[in-house]
C-alpha cells in the first residue's frame, strides 16, 4: 500500500497534538495519510500502554487515516542505532511516503529529538539499495522519500514554513481529546503532569489561532526543516 504521507511519532499523541490539523486537511484532499509511532508510551505518569493503544485507535478513526501502526521500542530508552533505524526503514519501504512528518528537533521530552533524528537517518539511509530489509519474508525495494517536515512540539522553535488549517482545528482537537487519560480532566484522579493542564489543552487552541493570525488565516501548524524549501512562483505563496 502506497501512501503520501506517512506522520512518525515519538509516542501515541505526539503526531495529533503538533499535526493532526494538516493530516484532517490533506486526507480531506484525497491524500492517503498513516501514522507510526514509535513506542506506545508506557512511561507516561498517566494510564497504561493498553488505554493509549485503545486511545490511538481512536484518534486515527476521528482523523481518518488509512493504516496507524507502533514499532513497540521502548519508551524513554530507544536510540538512533542500526536496529532501530532499520525497523523504520522497513516501514518507509512498506508504504513509499513522498511526505514523512516527524518529532521535533529540539523539544523537553528526550524522546522527541530522538525520534526527530531517528527518522531523519532513516529516511536517508531507506534510498540505500545496498541496505537489505525484508517483510513478511519479501525483500524490500529501496525508497527515499522527496521531504521530512518536522512539526513543533512543547518547545516554542520557529517554524520555516506554516499550513493553513483553517476548518480542521475541530478534527485536530477531538483526536487530542482520544487520549482522555492523557489531558485535562477535572475529575481525573491521576497526578498532573505538564500536558495535563487546563492550560495546556488551551494552548493547543491559541498556538494554532497565533500561526494563522501570522499568515492571515484563521489558525494554522508550523513545521521546521533540513533543507530549502521550494516553490515553482512567487504565486504559489499565500
Amino acid at each position: 500500500m502506497k501512501l503520501d504521507i506517512v506522520a512518525f511519532g515519538a509516542h501515541p499523541d505526539d503526531v495529533e497534538l503538533s499535526c493532526s490539523g494538516t493530516i484532517a486537511k490533506e486526507i480531506s484532499l484525497g491524500k492517503k495519510v498513516g501514522i507510526v509511532d514509535l513506542t506506545r508510551g508506557e512511561l507516561g505518569t498517566r494510564g497504561t500502554a493498553a488505554i493509549r493503544d485503545a486511545e490511538a485507535k481512536k484518534a486515527a478513526a476521528i482523523l481518518g487515516v488509512i493504516v496507524r501502526e507502533n514499532l513497540e521500542m521502548r519508551d524513554g530508552f530507544f536510540v538512533n542505532d542500526e536496529e532501530h533505524q532499520l525497523k523504520v526503514i522497513s516501514m518507509i519501504r512498506k508504504y513509499r511516503p513522498e511526505i514523512v512528518l516527524c518529532n521535533a528537533v529540539d523539544d523537553r521530552h528526550i524522546d522527541h529529538p530522538k525520534g526527530s533524528n531517528l527518522v531523519s537517518d532513516a529516511c536517508f539511509l531507506s534510498g540505500l539499495q545496498k541496505i537489505k530489509t525484508e517483510l513478511d519474508g519479501q525483500s524490500q525495494l529501496p525508497w527515499r522519500p522527496k521531504v521530512v517536515y518536522h512539526y513543533i512540539q512543547w518547545k516554542d522553535l520557529k517554524p520555516d514554513f506554516v499550513v493553513d488549517i483553517t476548518g480542521f482545528l475541530d478534527i485536530k482537537v477531538a483526536s487530542i481529546l482520544a487520549y482522555s487519560s492523557q489531558f485535562y480532566d477535572p475529575n481525573s484522579k491521576e497526578p498532573e503532569t505538564p500536558i495535563a493542564t487546563k492550560t495546556f489543552l488551551e494552548s493547543i487552541h491559541y498556538r494554532s489561532k497565533d500561526y494563522g493570525r501570522l499568515i492571515g488565516t484563521e489558525c494554522a501548524e508550523g513545521y521546521t526543516v533540513e533543507r530549502y524549501l521550494a516553490v515553482n512562483s512567487l504565486g504559489n505563496l499565500i
